[in-house]
């Protein structure tokens, strides 16, 4: 299984031949080496529905015939604009022909946001999401606060790698993040969800080198690692 970072919270998964996105914000996004019209994507996953995190999923997904799985409101939603989705919701798992999903909770919100039409459109429970294919895990927590059941996380599932928000302000900062690193107890954590915008600016590399339990690893905009 290959993994690589594509700035904010873009993860890419490559496994068994399927291209695999996580939270495909590209548009808009100052941090990524992606272009939202060169992306191809068998897979999108979802961990909620603000923009930043839906971000080009409608485009990609139409233009790929992509599968999108998100959280049940959020799958209705993207489903009305006529991509082929499958609902999910929290503490639940699907085996599908490219892994397992699972998502778990996030402590967050969850709603689009239609600038236009100043609107905001609820979507649902946030979460996170635990997936698994070729014997190995991994953990994309999405947006989140520190919670205590992040132990239960680690002491379910051997986690491979972790990719955790680090920004502050939204979610977990790096101190609460090195928190939930020690409970969830995964062989590498990768930091996400920082210095897009002034308000989340932090230092990746101070966090990752004060990781205790596996290693705390930086991963730059299209940086890959095999696991």
């Amino acid at each position: 299984m290959k993994l690589s970072f594509h700035g904010h919270s873009v993860v890419k998964i490559e496994t068994n031949g399927t291209n695999i996105y996580i939270d495909p914000f590209i548009t808009g996004n100052g941090m990524t080496d992606l272009k939202a019209n060169d992306t191809k994507a068998d897979v999108i996953l979802l961990t909620h529905g603000h923009n930043d995190h839906v971000g080009d999923t409608v485009d990609i997904a139409k233009r790929n015939d992509a599968l999108v799985v998100a959280p049940f409101e959020l799958a209705t939603y993207l489903g009305w604009k006529g991509l082929n989705t499958h609902p999910m919701h929290i503490g639940g798992a699907h085996d599908f022909a490219f892994g397992k999903v699972k998502y778990t909770q996030a402590f967050h919100g969850s709603a689009y946001t239609d600038e236009e039409n100043q609107q905001i459109i609820y979507t649902g429970m946030p979460g996170g999401i635990v997936f698994s294919a070729e014997g190995k895990t991994i953990y994309h927590a999405g947006d989140t606060a520190l919670f205590s059941d992040m132990k239960l996380i680690g002491e379910q599932h051997d986690i491979d790698v972790a990719f955790l928000p680090i920004g502050d302000n939204f979610t977990m900062g790096p101190e609460d993040a090195l928190i939930a690193a020690d409970w969830i107890g995964a062989k590498k954590v990768v930091p996400v969800h920082y210095n897009t915008m002034p308000v989340i600016e932090q230092d990746p590399h101070k966090f990752a080198n004060k990781v205790k339990t596996g290693e705390g690893i930086v991963l730059e905009a299209g940086d890959e690692i095999d696991i």
